[in-house]
């Protein structure tokens, strides 16, 4: 399966809606087809301009490495030269975080959203309910 814009469109609405309906700060969400490719981008009015930024790191680190948000998190903890590594490798693009939620389908990694503007978990929380919408599941 690909990931698909409309994929990416719906991700996106239901995240914002679930993020309204949890009273978030406003958000900021990416996704990122199989290859970290941008399919889709919205940050909502209120937010900073440099949550792109973040949102992207957080989808990245999870498309590169194959790894949710809460696992690159749990391996930086860990293991920190590991990660500070891995983030020399990508030019600073990974933010081992929740809120970068990995999508896969049959054991392959078809793409990951990115949430920012909240607390992270809160983050993964709108995230997931965003991929359930559009019939996908992620690993948060």
């Amino acid at each position: 399966m690909t990931l698909s814009l409309d994929h990416a469109r719906t991700i996106i609405a239901a995240t914002r809606a679930k993020g309204r309906e949890m009273g978030l700060k406003p958000l900021s969400v990416v996704v990122l087809d199989a290859g970290g490719h941008v399919l889709a981008f919205e940050r909502e009015d209120g937010a900073a301009p440099g949550r792109f930024a973040i949102a992207h790191g957080k989808a990245y680190g999870a498309v590169m490495l194959g790894m949710a948000g809460r696992a690159q998190m749990a391996r930086a903890e860990a293991q920190g030269y590991f990660m500070a590594a891995v983030n020399g490798v990508y030019g600073g693009q990974v933010i081992p975080v929740p809120g970068g939620v990995l999508l896969r389908e049959d054991g392959h990694v078809i793409g990951a959203v990115g949430v920012t503007g909240d607390t992270s978990d809160n983050d993964a929380e709108a995230a997931l309910a965003g991929i359930a919408a559009a019939g996908l599941t992620g690993e948060a």
